[in-house]
This record gives C-alpha cells, structure tokens and sequence, in this order.
C-alpha cells in the first residue's frame, strides 16, 4: 500500500513517540508499505527549525535525505499540478504546508498519515 505521511506522524516515527497511533505505527513499520515523504515534509520542519518553534526537530530536519532512505521511505516531489490544487482547495485555511500534503494526497489517490482533523475537511482520505 502507498501512504504519504504528514510532519508530525513522520517525525512522531523518528523519535518513537507515544503520539503516534498503533495504525500509524503500523503502517509506517509495514515493509510492504510504500511510505512517501513528501517535499513538503522538509520544507515544514526546516522552516520550524528555523522560527524556532519546534527546535527538538534540528536532526531529523537536516538529515531527512538519509533518514527516508534509512527507513526504505519513498522521497516524494511536489509537481506543478500539486501546486495548483492546493492553491484553489476550499476553505479558509491558510498553511501552506497543509494544503499541499492534501493536494499530494489526492491527485495521487494516496491516503495521508495524520492525525490533524483539516485534512477531512479538506476531503482528503485519512489514515490514524
């Protein structure tokens, strides 16, 4: 199965947190999952790193090209079509970061891995 996973459940992964759910868990240890690590994953955490709010993040967020290999992940490119539907998805939420991890998710017909209710309201299929 294919899963595109979103920050939080991908750095949830890394530092073994009891923050991520037993599916989520599950999907993500599954050898014969397909686990995509969107762009957009390293773009989040650099930029979170770098505001400073989420400072814990600094090695996964340096070293996310090893680490998707390390793991057997799938790095996953954000396409000019990507862009285009995250730009005109409905609603009035605004983060970047979110409306393309939903855009990926649904152009591609790939459930996300997450625990963040905007993606249902996005209509976006969700795994947790």
């Amino acid at each position: 199965m294919r899963v595109l996973t979103d920050t939080h459940a991908f750095f949830w992964w890394m530092i073994d947190s009891p923050e991520l759910s037993v599916k989520a868990r599950a999907l993500f240890a599954d050898q014969d999952n397909d686990v995509l690590v969107s762009a957009v994953v390293a773009w989040e955490l650099a930029t979170k790193v770098r505001l400073g709010k989420w400072l814990d993040a600094l090695r996964v967020a340096t070293d996310i090209a090893s680490i998707i290999t390390e793991n057997n992940f799938t790095a996953f490119a954000v396409t000019i079509e990507h862009a285009r539907a995250a730009g005109f998805l409905p609603g009035s939420h605004r983060d970047p970061f979110d409306r393309l991890l939903a855009a990926q998710s649904q152009i591609e017909g790939i459930p996300l891995i997450t625990a963040d209710p905007v993606f249902r309201d996005f209509g976006t299929a969700v795994m947790w």
